[in-house]
């Protein structure tokens, strides 16, 4: 057995004012009640909410806070995210700090929530590290999780356990958590989903092991969860199959083909006839666009949506 507890902190998140007191608050606490807890993730834009208007430079404030209580209590902190200005451009980025206060990491969200996240930077970096003589972790953030090539790079790249912050409020909560799920049975990994409160999403975390089987779901309240995980069941699992039946990682290493749709340039002609990436509208106004891309079509050649205004 190799034991390494975690614990995500489900917490009620303000977009009015700053939450970072109420973290330390809540880490303070966490690190009082369960001592024996060496990792701590809060949720995605914990800090500052949900608003662009909030983002700050990286590092600064926020990050040399969170610097100091990982060293003061000798955990690895993930402090969920930020909005973070860089180069004139806004990212949602989570730092990775170690026992000692040093940040290893940042990670910026690959794939924003467009198009309700709109104003905010694609990132284009995959994000793990090493626990010492505990194991490879691997961050995602919120809607990362629905493109499974993102997990799977993850585990590709050695990921034994994955840390997701997430700010889910809405009606699609219930789709995430059996995403979570799949995620992890099919990348036979950990995976530890931490929700926000309030502005900060529905709650609902939820901590998947190896298997896909939930080793604990969070309800909607305030919550501090500390898992201890044996990431030993990550190896036994990847050599010798989920639940003893399939070995996802070592069939996809034996078939990987040629996947034509992820060739630069390749030509997709049903994805580029689906429309731009935009907000549902009404019936008419979804009419009168569909209409205008039309008369672009004609006169364009076939190049996808990303040069269309």
């Amino acid at each position: 057995m190799k034991p390494f507890a975690i614990a995500g902190i489900q917490m009620k998140v303000s977009a009015i004012h700053s939450n970072v007191e109420m973290m330390k608050l809540k880490l303070d606490i966490t690190m009082n009640l369960y001592p024996w807890v060496q990792m701590v993730v809060f949720s995605e834009l914990c800090g500052y909410g949900p608003l662009l208007h909030t983002a700050k430079e990286i590092p600064g404030h926020f990050e040399h806070e969170m610097q100091k209580l990982a060293k003061q209590y000798g955990i690895w902190l993930i402090p969920g995210s930020i909005f973070e200005k860089k180069d004139d451009k806004i990212y949602n980025t989570a730092s990775v700090i170690n026992p000692e206060g040093e940040v290893i990491k940042r990670y910026s969200k690959m794939f924003p929530f467009y198009p309700y996240e709109t104003g905010v930077t694609a990132g284009t970096e995959f994000c793990v590290f090493d626990v010492p003589d505990v194991g490879r972790f691997g961050v995602s953030i919120c809607y990362d999780m629905w493109f499974p090539e993102t997990i799977r790079t993850l585990a590709v790249m050695g990921a034994e356990v994955i840390l997701h912050p997430t700010l889910t409020g809405t009606i699609d909560r219930d789709i995430e958590l059996s995403i979570a799920r799949a995620m992890a049975s099919v990348n036979q990994c950990f995976l530890f989903d931490v929700n926000g409160l309030d502005t900060g999403g529905s709650g609902c975390s939820i901590v998947c092991g190896p298997d896909g089987r939930v080793l604990y779901q969070a309800g909607s309240t305030e919550e501090i969860i500390p898992i201890e995980l044996d990431i030993e069941r990550v190896k036994r699992s990847r050599e010798l199959g989920l639940l003893r039946l399939g070995q996802p990682l070592k069939s996809f290493r034996d078939h990987i083909g040629n996947f034509e749709i992820y060739q630069h340039g390749a030509k997709l002609p049903y994805l580029d006839a689906l429309g731009p990436l935009i907000k549902p509208k009404k019936l008419e106004k979804l009419s009168e666009l569909r209409q205008k891309e039309s008369e672009f079509n004609q006169n364009e050649p076939i190049m996808g949506y990303k040069g269309l205004k």
